[in-house]
């Protein structure tokens, strides 16, 4: 049994806030939602930590869209269509796709300084993309460079209050409907935040794995209280792995970006081998589940605990030209990136399930809506392609934004605290070392239910989850380490569920006791709801 609130609370005791929007998170979805907030609206916007702080700060590679005469939106679309495979909604796929030059000419508008050559923008190559179509900003620091601008853009909005380094515990649910969030504040304590609508934009859940590019903070937050107040989640065996990450003993992991492939870089095994030849025609430019099973499959071939991005045979110049941010982190590594191999693995780097939404963003709990990371709608399948991530925050952070406030707008002002309380279930004094627990559960998810999973790991990985949680779900802990936690181990009870009920082989869930694709049985999406708010399990199918 887990409780419906992470906390007890009791709104007579506790500070209240009323507000038209509610934004939860402050990535690029988040921050263009509030761009497209009415201004006759009053917007909150709640932050886990620093502003700057979200997995979209750390995107390298770029933005793909069609931004060349030379390219077309059919073709955009059938490279997404061609790496997510028949799980991608083609409307949209279509959507997305054509909304990119718009979406991307505002950021330039707003300020945004993309990289050009000779006046016009300069669109590199990743994988899966049969045409130079990824604007990027000061060589590979495009997430930051979009976040300055969005951050500029925002600080702009009279009509919207911030608050930064602020703990979003729960969704706030009354009569089959969002109401807005439990908040912990630095300076106030919990906090009832009432709003008209309520925008979900947590990001993602790479925290789950020890080989992440994700940060710290992507510890699946928004998926666990999106569930715990009764939304649909689907898709969630799908977590795609990049191909490479910066792998070296004793330093945090680092995401070394597609676009290293796209000019040209080789990957070679321990005994200097380029293989993936051997494994896709498109080689280095094969999409990402194909290149990351493939380096799973040769460090296996080799025992070796990775493989070798090399670009020395590139011009040194547009090496160093096109990636400073990656060139300045090998150097602390004594690694120069114009003449050594780089050591590299395949980490977790995007939740691809999430908030089942429609094309507005909406989700199935009334009064919330959804866009980013945290929300599944149909533009990436089973198989994200590379650069469609920043594009997709963008489209649906802009609707999802709209079309909330125009149900904002028919609503009156006839604010109230619905009377919700939730008890205290059970508190023990006996302390539990949750480091410790989370190290444990990330180590289990990278070795069961990574990139290659069978039946029998899935099963101990559910036995062991399910025995973490029963003693760390109902316990009632007052800082972000137990909140977080208990987020973790919600979350990826729902991956192992989903990656033990598909027994096929499909884009980036690869199941090595099922090797094929089953498109007669599977070929449809599986998604949870939890059906009781007393005691949920864990396990149901509900399509």
């Amino acid at each position: 049994m887990i409780p419906r609130y992470l906390i007890p609370f009791n709104p007579k005791a506790v500070v209240h806030y009323y507000t038209d929007i509610l934004v939860i998170g402050g990535g690029v979805a988040g921050l263009r939602s509030v761009l497209a907030v009415d201004p006759r609206l009053s917007t909150l916007m709640i932050t886990k930590e620093g502003i700057y702080r979200s997995n979209s700060n750390y995107a390298q590679g770029g933005i793909a869209g069609v931004l060349d005469p030379e390219d077309r939106f059919e073709d955009h679309s059938e490279d997404t269509l061609k790496a997510g495979g028949t799980l991608c909604d083609r409307l949209v796929v279509d959507l997305v796709v054509k909304e990119a030059p718009h979406q991307i000419g505002q950021l330039i508008d707003w300020g945004t300084n993309f990289d050009r050559e000779a006046g016009e923008l300069a669109l590199g190559r990743e994988g899966g993309h049969s045409h130079r179509r990824i604007a990027h900003a000061f060589g590979d620091a495009t997430g930051r460079e979009m976040m300055r601008a969005l951050v500029d853009r925002v600080r702009q909005v009279e009509n919207l209050q911030i608050w930064e380094h602020t703990f979003t515990l729960d969704l706030l649910t009354y009569e089959g409907s969002c109401r807005g969030a439990l908040v912990h504040h630095p300076k106030f304590g919990e906090v009832c935040i009432w709003a008209k609508q309520t925008l979900l934009c947590t990001g993602g859940a790479g925290q789950l794995y020890r080989e992440t590019t994700n940060p710290d903070i992507a510890t699946a937050d928004g998926h666990a209280m999106a569930y715990r107040a009764g939304a649909e989640l689907r898709d969630m065996e799908f977590v795609q792995f990049h191909p490479t990450v910066l792998y070296i003993a004793g330093s945090s992991r680092h995401l070394i970006t597609e676009a290293v492939r796209g000019e040209g870089a080789y990957l070679r095994d321990r005994n200097g081998v380029r293989f993936m030849p051997e494994y896709d025609s498109r080689a280095e430019l094969a999409p990402r589940d194909v290149v990351s099973q493939a380096i799973f499959n040769q460090m296996e071939k080799t025992q070796h605990s990775c493989v070798y991005l090399d670009l020395s045979h590139l011009d040194p110049n547009l090496a160093r030209k096109r990636f400073p941010g990656i060139a300045k982190l090998l150097e602390k590594f004594n690694l120069d990136i114009t003449k050594d191999r780089i050591p590299v693995r395949s980490g977790a780097h995007y939740m691809i399930g999430g908030l089942t939404v429609d094309t507005q963003g909406r989700t199935t709990l009334p009064g919330l809506w959804a866009a980013g990371e945290v929300s599944s709608t149909g533009l990436h399948g089973a198989n994200r392609l590379a650069s469609n991530s920043l594009l997709e925050a963008l489209v649906y952070g802009a609707v999802a934004g709209q079309a909330a406030s125009e149900l904002a707008l028919k609503l009156p002002d006839h604010f109230q605290a619905f009377p919700l309380e939730h008890r205290e279930i059970f508190r023990d004094e006996e302390p539990l070392d949750l480091p410790d627990i989370r190290n444990s559960l990330r180590s289990l998810m990278g070795r069961n239910v990574g990139i290659r999973r069978t039946a029998d790991r899935l099963q101990e990985a559910t036995e062991t989850v399910d025995y973490w949680s029963r003693y760390v779900l109902p316990r009632t802990f007052y800082d972000p380490t137990g909140w977080q936690l208990q987020n973790l181990l919600c979350v990826a009870r729902l991956i192992i569920a989903a990656a033990l009920a598909r027994e096929e082989t499909r884009g980036v869930h690869l199941r090595g006791d099922f090797p094929e694709t089953d498109d007669t049985n599977w070929c449809r999406h599986l998604a949870f709801q939890r059906q009781s708010d007393l005691s949920p399990t864990y396990s149901e199918l509900v399509r």
